[in-house]
């Protein structure tokens, strides 16, 4: 490494190398700038990352109570006379038929899987934000399997699937965008 005092030394000293030193300082600025303006964070990035944190903020308050009602529900069950029991139908199903303890068990779960998502909401955030390639990875394998539900949604009968579909499409339609790939550390290649 050389210092200032070197550089400024070797250029008075060789006459040639002024111009070639000059003009390949000038090359390197003018490459650090393209490195700067190609790294900065997109404000679609930026945006998406919002959106994670809002979801996680969501699912965290949304699962503990969920959790909490998984452990109280088996015994709110039990308690219901039997009577009561034999008008519980939803559908065609008779939910007197279901165990109290499976009930909470499924809501319990669903809470936690709800809060575990919404924590993972904030570390896939955090890398969109740094600039991680596989929070990069992780939203294109989400918002992927989000139009595969939300197909099967639809041809379910939910109409709302529609929107998620369309968000899931414009966020990989922005993810697989030249400067967006380039802020991930991504090779740009003809196929994509």
């Amino acid at each position: 490494m050389t210092t200032r005092y070197q550089r400024r030394r070797r250029i008075r000293i060789s006459n040639s190398g002024v111009m070639i030193k000059g003009i390949n300082n000038q090359f390197e600025g003018l490459s650090s700038k393209l490195t700067a303006t190609a790294t900065s964070r997109p404000v679609g990035v930026i945006v998406i990352a919002i959106l994670n944190i809002i979801g996680g903020i969501m699912m965290l308050i949304i699962g503990p109570p969920l959790a909490f009602a998984g452990t109280i529900i088996p015994f709110v069950l039990q308690s219901i006379p039997e009577q009561q029991q034999q008008g519980m139908v939803s559908g065609n199903v008779d939910l007197s038929q279901v165990l109290p303890s499976l009930v909470g068990a499924g809501i319990l779960a669903l809470g936690w899987m709800l809060m575990a998502i919404g924590i993972f909401s904030f570390i896939v955030a955090y890398g969109l934000l740094k600039g991680g390639r596989s929070a990069w990875k992780l939203t294109v394998i989400v918002s992927t399997i989000s139009i595969a539900v939300n197909a099967i949604s639809i041809a379910t009968g939910n109409t709302i699937g529609i929107v998620n579909i369309i968000i899931s499409g414009i966020i990989l339609y922005y993810l697989y965008r030249p400067h967006v790939r380039a802020y991930f550390g991504k090779r740009l290649t003809a196929g994509l």
